[in-house]
C-alpha cells in the first residue's frame, strides 16, 4: 500500500488542493444537451423498441453510460494535470514543429480538429495536449481506454478532457449508440476530439491497422442522417499526428509480450513503476503534424467514385494512417538500429557510418524528414545516439581492443527492431524494387515472357510483394503503389530506361546503394514463414490459432538457437498474427479437401521470398550466415515418421 499512498500523494501535490479534492457540480455542457435533444430521446425510444425493452430501463442504462465517458475542462485542473504531465515527460525533450503548429493554430480559429494521432506509448496522452494547450489551442478532449481509468487520477483526468471509453462494446448496443451521439454532440459544440488511430500502443514501433470505431462516429456526424448529405451536419478538419521517441522506457515490458508474457494490468502499482522509469533520460520527442483535410469533402469525394459505407471508412483511416507515415521523421535512433540489426554483429564507429551514408544520401534524395535535423553522416551524432542506446541497454559496447565495437545485447533484438520501424515505412518500397530486379536478373534463357518483357516481370514481383506484405504495411492503391515504384526504380536505374535484360538487372541491382530488403523484409518474411512451415503440417487438418500461434512460438524459438531465421526479432506473437491474418485472408486456416497443398504452395512461396532478400544481403557484403530451413516432407512420410 505504500507504493499507491505515493503515487496518489504525487497526484495531489501536482493539483491545486482545491481542485484535486472538488468534484463538478452539474455533467458537462455536451451530456445535458443530450439528454434534451429531441433527436437522442427518438433514438433512444427506438433502441428500448428494437432491443424490446422498458424505454425507462434503457434510458438509465444510457444515462449511466454518458456519465461515465462524459469530460469537460476545468481550468485550474488543465493546469495542475500540465504540470503533472511534464513531470512525467522528464526524460525527453519534446520536439514541435513551430510553423506546422502556427498553421494548425489558424485551422483551430475556425474549424473542429480531429487529432488522430500514432500511439507508441502511453505519454503520447500527455505529449499531445500539453503541447497544444501551451500554444493556445481550443480545449483537446482525448480518447482513452477505460482502463487507465483509475481512481482520483481517473476523476481528476475526466476534468482535464480525458473520455474513457470501453473497447469491447459489441455486445452493448446502447453503449454505442450513447458513445455515437456523445461524438456528435462535441462535434456540433465545436471541439477539439484526439484519438489513436490504431485503437492501442503498436508492440513492433511500426503503426498498427487503424480502428474505425471513432472514426465510424465522426464520419456519420459529418453526413448526417439518410443516404444525401446534410448540409446542416457539422464538418470536422481530421488532422492525422505523429510522436515518435528516440527511446521509450516501456518498449522492453512490450517486447517481453511479443514473446508470449502477459500484459500487466494498469493498475496503482503499474503507474508507479511507470512514473519511475520517467527518472533516466532518454532523448527527445518529437511531435509532428501531417496534411490536414475535410472530412466531409473526403466522403463527398469517395461517395462520387462509388465507395460508400464501411469501404469509405476503411479508405479514410488508410488515408490518415499515410499522412502520419508521411510526418514521422527518421530518427538517428532509428538508424542506427538499422545498421547494427542488419549485420547483427559487432560494428565500430567507422562501419556504422558507412552502413548509414548510403541510407543518408537516400533519405535526402527522397527528402524525407530527419528528427531534430540531425545530420546522419556526423560521426558525433552517430556515437551519441551509439552511446545512449548503450545506457539503455539495448547495445553493448567492447572497448578493450583497438576501438570500441558495439552490437545488439542479448534479448534485445525486438527492442532495437521497434526502434527501427519508426521508420521502416519509408523503406519498403526500395527494398520491393530491389526484389523486382533481383527477379528479372534471374530469368533463364529461353523463359517465356509475358506482353511487357522483362520489365513486365519485374512489375509482377513488385505487386507479388504487395499482396503479401499488405496486412504488415500501408501501401498505397495500385496505381499509388506503381508511382512510388517507379520513383524507387529512377533511384535505382536512372531515367530513361525502357528496357531491361536479365544482365542489365544484374549490373544495376549489384551496382544500387543503399540495398534495403534483406534489412527491411528479411525479419518480417522468417517471421512469416514459420507460421507458413507449422501451417503446412497440418496438411488438409483443421486449425486451432492459439495452438498454432503457440506451436510457431516454440519452433521458432528452435530456428532461432539454429539460425535458420537471420534474426530473433522474427520470433514474436505480434509478426505471427499478422502472418496468421494472411493465410486467414488467404482461406487456409479452414480445413478441407486440397487445403493441404495450398498451404505447402504458401511455404514454399515464402521460402524462395526468404532465398531472395539472402541473396540481396549477399550483393550488399553482408551475407546473411543462416542455414535455410529445410523443405517439408510430403504429409504420409512425416505421418510414418511420427
Amino acid at each position: 500500500m505504500t507504493a499507491v499512498r505515493r503515487v496518489r500523494d504525487l497526484a495531489r501535490a501536482a493539483l491545486p488542493r482545491s481542485v484535486g479534492e472538488r468534484l463538478p457540480a452539474a455533467p458537462p455542457r455536451e451530456v445535458t444537451e443530450l439528454l434534451h435533444d429531441k433527436r437522442f430521446q427518438r433514438a433512444v425510444a427506438a433502441a428500448a423498441e428494437e432491443q424490446g425493452r422498458d424505454e425507462e430501463e434503457v434510458w438509465s442504462e444510457v444515462k449511466g453510460y454518458l456519465h461515465e465517458m462524459a469530460a469537460a475542462h476545468d481550468d485550474r485542473t488543465a493546469q495542475g494535470w500540465a504540470r503533472m504531465g511534464d513531470w512525467f515527460l522528464r526524460a525527453y525533450d519534446v520536439l514541435v514543429d513551430e510553423d506546422d503548429m502556427q498553421e494548425l493554430r489558424r485551422l483551430d480559429r475556425s474549424h473542429s480538429l480531429a487529432l488522430a494521432f500514432s500511439h507508441r506509448s502511453y505519454l503520447d496522452g500527455m505529449v499531445i495536449p500539453n503541447a497544444l494547450s501551451s500554444r493556445r489551442f481550443s480545449p483537446t478532449y482525448t480518447f482513452g481506454g477505460a482502463n487507465l481509468n483509475l481512481p482520483i487520477i481517473g476523476t481528476v483526468a475526466s476534468r482535464t478532457g480525458l473520455i474513457f471509453i470501453r473497447r469491447a462494446t459489441q455486445e452493448i448496443p446502447v453503449y454505442r449508440l450513447a458513445l455515437r451521439s456523445y461524438i456528435r454532440q462535441m462535434v456540433t459544440n465545436k471541439r477539439n476530439l484526439a484519438w489513436s488511430i490504431e485503437g492501442g500502443r503498436t508492440r513492433t514501433g511500426k503503426l498498427r491497422p487503424p480502428v474505425h470505431g471513432i472514426l465510424k462516429y465522426l464520419t456519420d456526424t459529418v453526413q448526417g442522417e439518410g443516404d444525401a448529405f446534410d448540409p446542416d451536419a457539422p464538418d470536422v478538419q481530421v488532422v492525422p499526428l505523429s510522436v515518435v521517441y528516440d527511446q521509450l522506457h516501456e518498449v522492453s515490458l512490450m517486447t517481453e509480450e511479443a514473446r508470449g508474457a502477459n500484459k500487466t494490468p494498469e493498475d496503482w502499482r503499474w503507474l508507479v513503476r511507470f512514473a519511475r522509469l520517467q527518472r533516466n533520460r532518454l532523448g527527445r520527442a518529437y511531435l509532428t503534424v501531417g496534411e490536414p483535410f475535410s472530412l466531409r469533402e473526403r466522403m463527398a469525394e469517395l461517395a462520387a467514385e462509388g465507395v460508400t459505407g464501411h469501404q469509405a471508412v476503411e479508405r479514410v483511416a488508410l488515408d490518415i494512417s499515410h499522412r502520419i507515415n508521411r510526418a514521422t521523421p527518421v530518427t538517428t535512433t532509428a538508424i542506427v538500429s538499422l545498421a547494427l540489426l542488419g549485420a547483427d554483429r559487432a560494428l565500430t564507429v567507422d562501419e556504422v557510418l558507412d552502413t548509414v551514408e548510403p541510407l543518408a544520401a537516400y533519405i535526402d534524395a527522397r527528402r524525407w524528414p530527419v528528427a531534430g535535423a540531425a545530420d546522419l553522416r556526423d560521426r558525433a551524432t552517430i556515437r551519441r545516439a551509439l552511446a545512449e542506446l548503450t545506457r539503455s541497454g539495448v547495445l553493448t559496447a567492447y572497448d578493450q581492443g583497438t576501438e570500441p565495437v558495439w552490437k545488439i545485447g542479448d534479448d534485445q533484438h525486438l527492442v532495437a527492431a521497434f526502434y527501427r520501424n519508426t521508420v521502416i515505412h519509408i523503406l519498403v518500397e526500395r527494398a520491393i524494387g530491389e526484389l523486382a530486379l533481383l527477379t528479372v536478373s534471374e530469368l533463364e534463357p529461353g523463359t517465356e515472357l509475358p506482353p511487357g518483357g522483362e520489365l513486365q516481370v519485374g512489375w509482377e514481383e513488385a505487386k507479388r510483394m504487395r499482396d503479401l506484405l499488405k496486412f504488415e504495411f500501408f501501401f498505397p492503391s495500385r496505381a499509388g503503389f506503381e508511382d512510388d515504384l517507379r520513383t524507387e526504380l529512377r533511384l535505382l536505374v536512372g531515367e530513361g530506361v525502357t528496357e531491361m535484360s536479365p544482365v542489365k538487372a544484374r549490373e544495376l541491382l549489384v551496382g544500387a546503394r543503399p540495398h534495403l530488403a534483406h534489412l527491411v523484409l528479411r525479419p518480417f518474411l522468417d517471421a512469416y514463414l514459420v507460421v507458413a512451415d507449422r501451417l503446412a503440417d497440418h496438411g488438409d487438418g483443421p486449425v486451432d490459432e492459439a495452438d498454432l500461434l503457440a506451436d510457431s512460438l516454440a519452433v521458432g524459438q528452435q530456428w532461432a538457437l539454429q539460425r535458420r531465421v537471420a534474426s530473433e526479432e522474427s520470433i514474436s506473437l505480434e509478426l505471427f498474427r499478422t502472418a496468421l491474418a494472411l493465410a486467414r485472408h488467404k482461406g487456409l486456416l479452414e480445413g478441407g479437401e486440397g487445403v493441404g497443398s495450398a498451404r505447402e504452395a504458401f511455404a514454399a512461396e515464402l521460402r524462395d521470398s526468404v532465398r531472395r532478400v539472402t541473396i540481396i544481403g549477399e550483393i550488399a557484403g553482408e551475407p546473411v550466415q543462416v542455414v535455410p530451413p529445410p523443405v517439408p516432407q510430403p504429409q504420409s512420410s512425416k505421418r510414418e515418421n511420427a
